[in-house]
């Protein structure tokens, strides 16, 4: 398994949690509000808005759903403020975990972000404690339907990406930011299914990790997707099942 949380591997691996619909819709939710606040309600001047919306659109959120969280951000309707947060820590077996947050209440929130860390043999850090593992990449992921990696690579050649590779018949695109929008529309026009299209942090080299500390490392990820003010989750994890 790859070194983060991608949606073709462990999510889906244990997708039980992200199967709940409704909590599906809360992060997406979320992510439109904050990016309509912070870029203005209109789509096409405002990418993150838009790719925000492409990715509840893929989950079949109602477009009743999307206007009104846009509206709640832009002041049109009573809406709530929420603060962006990253957390950094380390879990069993010293693997490097990245939390990213969208809360109204941050005391609430590191509070259960460090409980979750503790409860299951991992621990808190510092700023800057693991991002130095990391790097910011674009990720498209959806599913391969028969296409090799040497297909989807035709494709999106153009785009200049950085990695095509497949895993339970799922592709996933990895890009620099810069390229990021160019890989994801080339996909789309290339006729592939995005599943899911975001900024994500890629880890540079991964740790292997199984047995026992595996065991207590997916249950303390689990515990930390299913906070409400948990957005994504990143790690280092090479898992050896």
């Amino acid at each position: 398994m790859s070194g983060h949380s991608k949606w073709s591997t462990i999510k889906r691996k244990k997708g039980a949690l992200d199967a709940k619909r409704g909590k599906i819709f809360t992060k997406l939710i979320k992510e439109i509000t904050v990016a309509a606040k912070t870029g203005g309600g209109d789509p096409a001047a405002n990418p993150r808005l838009r790719l925000a919306i492409d990715n509840a659109k893929s989950q079949n959120m109602p477009n009743d759903n999307i206007e009104r969280a846009i509206k709640k951000a832009t002041g049109e309707q009573d809406g709530v403020n929420y603060t962006e947060l990253k957390y950094e820590g380390y879990g069993p077996a010293g693997i490097a975990v990245l939390v990213e947050c969208l809360t109204d209440n941050k005391n609430r929130t590191v509070a259960e972000v460090r409980h979750a860390f503790t409860k299951h043999g991992g621990s808190l850090g510092e700023n800057g404690s693991v991002a130095w593992m990391f790097e910011h990449k674009g990720v498209v992921v959806g599913p391969a339907n028969g296409k090799t990696e040497d297909d989807i690579l035709e494709m999106v050649l153009d785009a200049d990406p950085d990695d095509i590779s497949i895993e339970d018949n799922f592709y996933e695109i990895t890009s620099s930011i810069e390229n990021f929008e160019a890989v994801r529309k080339a996909a789309v026009d290339g006729g592939l299914e995005v599943e899911n299209a975001s900024l994500q942090w890629v880890a540079k080299n991964t740790t292997e990790i199984s047995g026992e500390n595996l065991e207590k490392f997916m249950k303390m990820i689990d515990m930390l997707e299913d906070l409400d003010d948990v957005q994504n989750v990143y790690s280092n994890a090479d898992i050896q099942e």
